[in-house]
Formats: C-alpha cells, sequence, structure tokens
C-alpha cells in the first residue's frame, strides 16, 4: 500500500516510495540545476529532466517495490512546448524564475488588461511560440514540468495538468471552471495544445513507463503538495517552505475569487487542490529571497564555511545588539511588492561581529515570515494559531526560534524537510484508498518539534528598516505585475 512520488523541484529531482505510515521506505535524488545562459534568462533541459526522472523512479522501485499509485509534484509555472507527434520540445524549458517575457507582462496589461507576471507560464508559452519558425503551424501540446512528467511517465498517453498548477499559469479562468478563452485570444495561444485539466487527486492515466504500470493517481504544485504535506488541510491552516525563497501558503475554502489578480494585502489567491470535481481554494504569500540571504553570507562575504554553521555562530550572542538585516536582495515580495528594493543592514557600530550580523540575517528571515502571515491573515480574516513549517531552513534553531519570536506563535517543525513529496504522497493514495479522506491527513500530523516564543522581536524597528530599502532602484519599484 505504498506510493512512488515523483518530485521536481528548482534545483533536482527525486522519486521516493511512502509507506501508509507517511514514512519514506526509497528515495534517490538526481541534482537538476537550471542553465542561466545571460542575466535573467533561466532554462533547463526537458528531455534530460525526462531521463532523469525515469532513472529515479526505477530506482526508488527497483529498491522498495510495487506501488499502488503514482504522485507528481513539480515547481510550478515552468513552460515547456513539445511536438505532440514526435514528443520532441520545440526550444528550452523556460523556468518560473526567467525574466524574458517582462515587458511582455507590461503590454499585455496596456493592450488586453491581463494582469500577468513574468513567473508565470502564459508569457512564456507565447516567446517559444514566437521564436521557432514555423511552430505555430505545427501540433504542439503545452504544459508545466506536472504535464511534461505525466506525459513521459504515461509514454505520451496523457496529456493533462491540475487546477493547483494550472491556476499560476495565467490561463485559467479565475474560478478555475476551466481555461480562459479571453486570455488564450488576446495571447494569440491556440486552446488544442492546452492540457486537460483533471482533480489533483484523482485516476488519470497509467505509468506505462514505469514496472507494473501503475496508476497515475495525483498531480500538485510542489508548494500545494507541501501544505497537504504538513497537514494543513482546515480553513485557517498555514505552512511557510523556507527554501531558496519562501512561501506561505493558507487553507481557506472560502469559495472561488472573482479575480486571480493580488489582494490589497499582496497574497495571492490559489487552488490548494482539487477532488471530486471540486476545488478547495487557498492564499500564497511570497518571500523573494529566504536561504539565499545565509548563502550569501557563505559564498560572497565568506564569514561562514557552510550554511548549517548559522546557527552556531548566531548562537554566540544572546541578540543581534541592535542590528537589523532586511533580506530583499531580490527586492521584496509580500506585503509590498517593491522588486527595487535591495538588502539593508542598519544599526552597525564599532561592536558589531561575525554573530551579530549572522543573528541578524536569521532575524530578518523570520521577520519577513511574520509578514507573510499578517497579510495572510489580513487578507483572509482568519488567525493562524500555528505555524507550520519546511525546508531547509527549517533544521535551523536559532532561526526557528527567531521566527515564533517574532510571529508570537508557536511554531511546529515538519519532520520531513521537504514535505512536498508527503503531501503528493497522501493525494495519491487519497484516489486509490490508502487514506481514506483528509480527517486522515489531519490527524498524521506529527512535527519534529514545537517551538514556542520564548520573547519578542521588535516589529517596529523592523518595519523602519523595511521602509528604507524600498524604492533603492526606482525604475524596478515601478514594475507591478
Amino acid at each position: 500500500m505504498s506510493i512512488l512520488v515523483v518530485d521536481v523541484g528548482t534545483s533536482g529531482l527525486r522519486a521516493a516510495v511512502i509507506g501508509p505510515d507517511s514514512q519514506v521506505r526509497s528515495m534517490h535524488f538526481r541534482p537538476f540545476p537550471p542553465s542561466s545562459p545571460f542575466p535573467g534568462l533561466v532554462e533547463f533541459d526537458a528531455p534530460a529532466m525526462a531521463t532523469a526522472v525515469l532513472q529515479v523512479a526505477q530506482a526508488a522501485l527497483a529498491e522498495a517495490g510495487p506501488v499502488e499509485a503514482v504522485g507528481i509534484t513539480a515547481q510550478r509555472a515552468s513552460t515547456i512546448v513539445w511536438d505532440r507527434a514526435t514528443g520532441d520540445p520545440i526550444g528550452p524549458g523556460l523556468g518560473w524564475q526567467d525574466l524574458r517575457t517582462v515587458f511582455d507582462c507590461i503590454t499585455a496589461r496596456a493592450e488586453h488588461g491581463l494582469h500577468l507576471a513574468p513567473n508565470q507560464s502564459a508569457t512564456k508559452l507565447v516567446w517559444l511560440l514566437n521564436s521557432v519558425e514555423g511552430a505555430r503551424d505545427r501540433d504542439l501540446c503545452f504544459g508545466t514540468v506536472d504535464t511534461w512528467v505525466a506525459w513521459v511517465l504515461s509514454r505520451g498517453a496523457v496529456h493533462v495538468t491540475d487546477h493547483s498548477n494550472a491556476a499560476v499559469t495565467g490561463l485559467l479562468k479565475p474560478d478555475a471552471s476551466g481555461w480562459s478563452a479571453t486570455a488564450c485570444a488576446a495571447l494569440g495561444v491556440p486552446m488544442g495544445m492546452l492540457p486537460a485539466l483533471v482533480d489533483t487527486s484523482s485516476v488519470f492515466g497509467e505509468a506505462s513507463a514505469l514496472p507494473g504500470a501503475p496508476p497515475l493517481a495525483a498531480l500538485v504544485g510542489d508548494q500545494q503538495g507541501s501544505l497537504v504535506g504538513q497537514s494543513c488541510v482546515r480553513p485557517g491552516q498555514a505552512k511557510i517552505t523556507f527554501g531558496t525563497g519562501g512561501m506561505l501558503d493558507m487553507c481557506t475554502d472560502a469559495g472561488p475569487p472573482t479575480t486571480g489578480n493580488r489582494t490589497p494585502e499582496g497574497t495571492f489567491p490559489i487552488v490548494a487542490w482539487s477532488r471530486d470535481g471540486r476545488c478547495t481554494w487557498g492564499v500564497e504569500g511570497i518571500m523573494l529571497s529566504a536561504g539565499t540571504n545565509v548563502e550569501w553570507l557563505v559564498d560572497d562575504l565568506g564569514i561562514l564555511d557552510n550554511p548549517a554553521q548559522s546557527h552556531d555562530v548566531a548562537a554566540q550572542c544572546e541578540g543581534a545588539d541592535g542590528v537589523v538585516y532586511v533580506p530583499a536582495l531580490m527586492g521584496l515580495g509580500t506585503p509590498h511588492w517593491d522588486y527595487g528594493a535591495r538588502g539593508t543592514m542598519l544599526g552597525l557600530t564599532r561592536g558589531s561581529g561575525r554573530a551579530h550580523i549572522t543573528r541578524a540575517v536569521l532575524e530578518g528571515v523570520a521577520h519577513r515570515g511574520t509578514d507573510l502571515v499578517e497579510a495572510a491573515e489580513a487578507s483572509t480574516g482568519r488567525t493562524v494559531p500555528v505555524l507550520r513549517i519546511d525546508g531547509g531552513m527549517s533544521e535551523n534553531p536559532t532561526f526557528v526560534q527567531a521566527l515564533a519570536n517574532a510571529s508570537g506563535k508557536p511554531v511546529e517543525v515538519s519532520r520531513h524537510t521537504e514535505a512536498t513529496t508527503i503531501g503528493a504522497a497522501y493525494l495519491a493514495g487519497l484516489a486509490v484508498g490508502v487514506w481514506q479522506s483528509f480527517d486522515d491527513i489531519a490527524g498524521a500530523w506529527q512535527p519534529r518539534q514545537v517551538v514556542h516564543p520564548t520573547g519578542q522581536l521588535d516589529r517596529a524597528q523592523w518595519a523602519a528598516a523595511v521602509d528604507r530599502s524600498k524604492r533603492w532602484i526606482p525604475d524596478l519599484s515601478a514594475l507591478d505585475f
């Protein structure tokens, strides 16, 4: 009664076999970083991704044995276009971070009233169609990474995506009832190349490329997978994944929005998952850089040997001694959305040392996490009683305590650093009866630890520091997606 999960992230991919006790029985990982041929361009090799997916999946099955079903979770909005007959991509896969279509987004808004962002799929798809000679005369398929992986595992038998992934392409109707003919017509996207919409948790094909051809039973975006993997399946429950960036997702089930646009509080509506023909909704807040700031201390400043050392160094002082760091290396996301903001360190004195700077960086990321929580609470009217977290920074005790102190909330740390994989297993397992209901998933939550506030961080001082970091590059600050 185990589930195979294929999890394709931004910098690597894995296949894991998850048992009915939510434990990992086998896991195989392969680094798969994107390339950046020029600043702002992020590409990946889709055929090489397909080969790597099959290798890790077959290795996991060889080690753990047969499974009941396969779940797929992946980075969202990354874009692939391929020939329906041959299965060959017409160009590079464009990563979600790719910024080559920034001005296309501005044009789409000015000419068609479409609110699109460069990290969505819509303008990436148009760029590929317009950049490859003769592309519009061919029978092509568009897909995000989940779609591509399902195509590969089914040997081209299924061309599908689910609502959690489709909702971040920029091409879905706001209520998730289907693809938007209006958006497609305005952008010149043939609707015949779009994948069929299926429920997040449902049997939609067979993984005929794998031994035993197990049923394909789940597709889910990575952040929604983490939401389910941390058992945040009841309205008001929220998690933050602290990886390279930081992503808060909250389950609301408030019904479909009238628009997919950003709220005044800087959050976005998302489809958390769909099942039995019904979408469950949520909201999302975005931190553009989280773990990146610790990597900066290691790779660029050279004051740490590795990211894990940040805990030991920060613990050498009880507080940052007035030093405040705003982690805006790539601008500020929720709630500010200022792409021209930049990383800012204030309060330095002759006595400020390595430990103070390191602690200030960790506390700055904790403050930003609290910003996301407050924005989600304000946009939904719900209070988050307990915050659940996963991602690499969740293993840093100093950071986790700072997050509890900044937010004033208990912080529950996931047993699984990558809860996305567990969430995809739950959703596939629901479709084939390994788990019977979301009540089972809610009851399966067992955090690795619970960290309670032991003090408080100065949120007023933090707000003043954020204000000083804003509008550093006015032209970028003027961008609004």
